[in-house]
Parts: C-alpha cells; structure tokens; sequence
C-alpha cells in the first residue's frame, strides 16, 4: 500500500447498497459513493499512476517513475519510503510531485445540472431521484388486506393499485474547480524528455481527458503553456537539475460535506397509497359495526 492510499485507507462511504441475487439480466445493483475533495484527489492519483504510468531510463534499467503527492516534510518523507534517498541522504531523481494549487466554487462553470435545487427541508434531504424499487412486502400487506376484506380470502388475483414505491434521492452536485500543479525534476535531459513526452501527447490534439474514481466521473483539462526550468547556465557546485511544471484543470462536484453533513448522502421515501381520517365514535355517537 503507498502512502497515499494510506492517507485514504480510512475513508468509508456513507451509503452502499448491498447485492441482491436477482435473475434478472436486465437489473443492476449501483453502489453510491460520496464525492468528496479526497475523490477528486484520489481520482487524479489512479490517473497518473495507472492510466499514464509513466517510466524512464535509470541506472537500473527502464523503472516507473515515482508520484509524491503534495511532498510531504523531510523527516515523514525520509521514514515513509526509504527508495525515495539514495545511501548518502540524497533525494533521488527523477520524480514527480503533484499538489493541488487551489479550489474555486465559480457559478459560470458548472457540469451537466445548472439549475440549483435545494434540498428537502427534512431530517432526510436529497432532491434529485436516482433510482426507486418497489417495497415487496408492504405492497403485498397491502394487497392481501384489500383481497381479505372484498374477496374474503387472502392472495386472491386482483389488479391491486396500492403499490408502495421506495425512491432513493441525492442532494444537489456543487461543481468546483480544482487546479494542479505537477513538477517533473530530472537529472538528464532524456529522463524529461522521455517523461514530458505523455502528458502532451495523452490528450492528441485536445486538451481534456477524464479520471474515475468510486463511480464518478470527473473532466480534466491540461493547460498547453508548459514551465521549463533547469540551472545548467549556472556553473556554482549545485547539482544539475531539470524541472518542468505541468498544470492540470480537473471539473469536479462535491455531493454533501463529508462527515460533517448531518443529512445522509442518500435518502429513502415511500410514498402514500392510503389516506385514512380517524373518528371519535363518543364525539359524534356513532353504533359500533358489530352491533
């Protein structure tokens, strides 16, 4: 397990529908997963270590090159992974770090839902419906009760109406705007080139690509205006170096505060199928049915 997934090894989704064995082709069973900033980093993380998997030529052969997320201090960093330093102490290149640079809520930038719909005011939430099933067993409650009083017997084939439906409603996406920043250091120019290659070329002739993670699908944007930096103008004793900034626009969405929300991520209703007023027989005087 790699540091980050460290980081994240606690995180635990707020709502997972469990699997129902169904012959049905045609069904399938969806696990919702909250998006949280962590989702958004998590995805761009699978991304680049997955997806791009980028490697270069070193003194031990062709090696993947390492992601550091947001380096970390020197003290965490030397006892978290000890590959990262050669025996003398020294960092070893090449590498590649990334951190998130800024998160913006901009109102003009927005995904598929424009509108803003807030939620119920309720305990519960919620306000877009994504899914509803039928509740066997109050329907059928239902249906043998109507069988029972019109028919006398239980079950009995009727065309029943009182059908209780459960529908499952999420809260309103608030889309936000994350910016990154990913540095490339190198100590030879056929490692940054070698590494500097995918990221223009990943995308062909546009500049947008797409990243998962948990069921959502997040829109990431490179921006073409790259950074090069290297010191080999300077002839001091420092250690040559290469470095290239790459920046990396990622459209997201945020469902709920995390754990500081009070109102579950999904929320489950049924409807009414009955409305029944009650009477106070000694009120009006009313005989009872039975006499």
């Amino acid at each position: 397990m790699s540091s980050e997934e460290e980081k994240f090894k606690g995180y635990r989704p707020y709502f997972k529908a469990e699997p129902q064995p169904t012959d049905d082709p045609e069904l399938k069973e969806i696990t919702f997963m909250p998006s949280t900033i962590e989702t958004i980093d998590m995805a761009l993380n699978d991304w680049l270590t997955e997806d791009m998997s980028i490697f270069c030529t070193t003194n031990e052969g062709w090696r993947q090159v390492p992601l550091i997320w947001s380096m970390p201090e020197r003290s965490f960093q030397v006892k978290d992974n000890k590959d990262l330093r050669s025996s003398k102490d020294v960092f070893t290149l090449p590498v590649i770090s990334i951190e998130r640079k800024s998160l913006i809520k901009d109102p003009s930038i927005k995904g598929v839902a424009w509108a803003h719909l807030p939620q119920y005011n309720d305990a519960k939430g919620g306000r877009i419906e994504v899914a509803r099933t039928i509740n066997p067993n109050k329907t059928g409650n239902f249906a043998n009760a109507t069988s029972e009083r019109k028919f006398k017997q239980q079950n009995f084939p009727f065309k029943n109406k009182k059908v209780v439906y459960q529908t499952m409603s999420m809260p309103m996406p608030t889309y936000v705007v994350a910016d990154y920043t990913l540095i490339i250091q190198t100590e030879f120019q056929q490692q940054m080139n070698e590494i500097f290659s995918p990221f223009i070329v990943a995308t062909g002739q546009i500049d947008n690509f797409f990243i998962h993670r948990d069921g959502h699908r997040f829109e990431g944007f490179l921006k073409g205006d790259f950074s090069l930096d290297n010191n080999l103008s300077n002839l001091a004793e420092e250690e040559r170096t290469f470095k290239t900034e790459i920046n990396i626009r990622i459209l997201g969405y945020l469902i709920g505060s995390g754990n500081n929300d009070e109102r579950p991520k999904i929320s489950i209703r049924e409807n009414a199928v009955e409305v029944r007023i009650p009477r106070e027989r000694v009120i009006f005087g009313d005989k009872k049915d039975f006499e």
